[in-house]
């Protein structure tokens, strides 16, 4: 089953609130799954972290706990509920035991749950694979592929069953249907309709069937058998374009309409409905925020009231960028409801500027949206070839990804041509080779503030540049290639670990010693 990205599953989204995307919003998600794979009652819950990994030392810091023992209550990732975990799972009294073992796991965002209900007992092992995306890996030591994105029947049974499997494959018409063997045998069943509860029925009738259970997608965009995309490669995309000149934003239409089997106007009214929760961070942001359990305070208040003074050096369209840049970050922090694009951690780096640059030419909302489908589209470009998560490329993946996004998105704001988006994204990525992440205190706020900023003014300049024919020289697919070769050579302690950098320096220490 080939994995296509889909810009709404993967690079603009999702909507949410915590710190960080890769922790909370894909914790949650996998409290979810796991919480349908109970039938929706868990009693306890034994969770493991793998010693190699980022989650031994991040999981309680970046959010993990919030959003996997939200997930386990059903709760949706911008509730605000949230806020309440500790007190939401003490109520639902599920026991939950954590542990640090070592797995010689392959990726460092890697999960090890048992679950126990009193007459139902299950393992999972699931992945948080870069901005909210997840995948169960394993269910009963069997390996599986669950990606939230089909409706997911998972059916235990005492032996294997072939006038069984004749009539699922009869009665439930599925895009896929697995026998696995693990512990157990179970078959897992992926349809693009959810199975109703007469079928179900039908199903437990028979007498090899002893558990079944159905695990709803938890993503917005399903995936279905025979997807046929226009283009996955910006070179790709370039020659599908020859003889049609359609501008950046009409082929993001053309491939998120192709990967989701939707309209092009449902894809336009998606992105207009996340353009306004970014522009409600932005102006919730403005007003000042509140928040105990944060390293920094409100600050962009400040900072707007020094620009309005014309007390900042500098003015314009940069100062303005700042701005809307920090006013994101502090409503992420201070758990209000953000959009992760293309993270949590790197929410403003193409919030920030694209909204900024939308207001400072008097743009319509139309543009706006356009702007953010052209962005969507060069993450889908980085995704087929690299990632968003800092666990496995630093920083670069998420603030880098960022500028480059929004490099793309600015240009086209600024009147560029196709070609000259394209420019101003190689350029900002190559500008943003080996960026650390290495947070204080093991917080996504600093040193992440400023370098969504960072982010943001490199999108900004290399908009510029490109737009003045600045030569960019590599092209953007090999840009990205290489792009993702640096960023997996940065040593782990550098990675999302709070191993390494700042978050090592005395001073961050201290700080985290006083929060605890």
């Amino acid at each position: 089953m080939k994995a296509y990205p889909s810009i709404f599953n993967d690079v603009i989204g999702p909507v949410m609130r915590g710190p960080s995307s890769s922790h909370c919003a894909a914790a949650l998600r996998i409290g979810r799954m796991a919480r349908d794979l109970m039938n929706s009652e868990i009693k306890e819950a034994e969770i493991s972290y793998g010693t190699e990994g980022s989650l031994v030392t991040t999981h309680r810091s970046q959010g993990s706990d919030m959003g996997l023992y939200s997930g386990f209550l059903g709760f949706d990732a911008d509730s605000e509920e949230l806020l309440r975990y500790e007190e939401n799972i003490a109520k639902a009294g599920i026991a939950i035991n954590v542990s640090y073992k070592p797995f010689g796991m392959v990726h460092p965002n890697t999960y090890k749950i048992n679950l126990r209900n009193g007459s139902f007992n299950c393992s999972i092992t699931a992945l948080s694979t870069g901005g909210g995306m997840v995948e169960i890996t394993g269910i009963e030591d069997a390996e599986v592929s669950i990606k939230g994105d089909y409706y997911e029947t998972i059916i235990f049974i005492a032996k294997e069953d072939i006038d069984l499997i004749s009539q699922l494959a009869g009665l439930l018409n599925p895009d896929y249907l697995f026998v696995r063997k693990g512990n157990r045998i179970f078959i897992n069943i992926k349809t693009v309709r959810p199975v109703e509860d007469e079928e179900i029925e039908l199903i437990k009738k028979n007498s090899n069937v002893n558990y079944i259970a159905r695990i709803n997608p938890v993503l917005p965009v399903r995936a279905r058998k025979g997807i046929e995309l226009p283009f996955t490669s910006c070179a790709g995309m370039e020659k599908y374009n020859t003889g049609k000149n359609l501008a950046l934003w009409q082929l993001a239409l053309e491939y998120e309409s192709a990967r989701g089997g939707i309209t092009a106007k449902d894809v336009l009214g998606e992105m207009r409905r996340i353009v306004r929760i970014m522009e409600q961070s932005v102006q919730t942001g403005l007003k000042g925020t509140e928040y105990g359990d944060r390293l920094l305070p409100s600050q962009s208040p400040n900072f707007k009231k020094l620009m309005e003074e014309k007390k900042l050096l500098g003015d314009g369209l940069q100062n303005l960028i700042t701005l809307y840049t920090s006013a994101i970050m502090e409503v992420k922090s201070s758990m209000g409801i953000i959009v992760a694009a293309p993270t949590a951690g790197s929410c403003g780096s193409i919030a920030g500027p694209v909204i900024a640059a939308s207001h400072f030419l008097n743009k319509s909302e139309d543009e706006t949206v356009k702007a953010m489908l052209a962005a969507g589209l060069i993450g889908i470009f980085i995704l087929n070839k690299s990632t968003f998560a800092a666990e496995e490329a630093g920083c670069q993946a998420e603030c880098g990804s960022g500028a480059g996004m929004a490099a793309a998105a600015l240009a086209y704001l600024g009147g560029g041509s196709l070609e000259q988006s394209l420019a101003a994204s190689s350029l900002a990525l190559q500008n943003s080779f080996g960026m650390t992440c290495d947070p204080i205190a093991g917080r996504v706020e600093a040193p992440c503030l400023g370098k969504n900023v960072m982010a943001a003014v490199n999108a900004l300049a290399c908009a510029n540049m490109a737009i003045a024919g600045y030569k960019h020289l590599i092209p953007l697919d090999e840009v990205i290639e290489a792009f993702d070769s640096a960023g997996r050579s940065l040593p782990r302690e550098l990675r999302c670990t709070a191993l390494g950098g700042l978050s090592v320096t005395d001073s961050s220490k201290k700080i985290e010693k006083e929060l605890e």
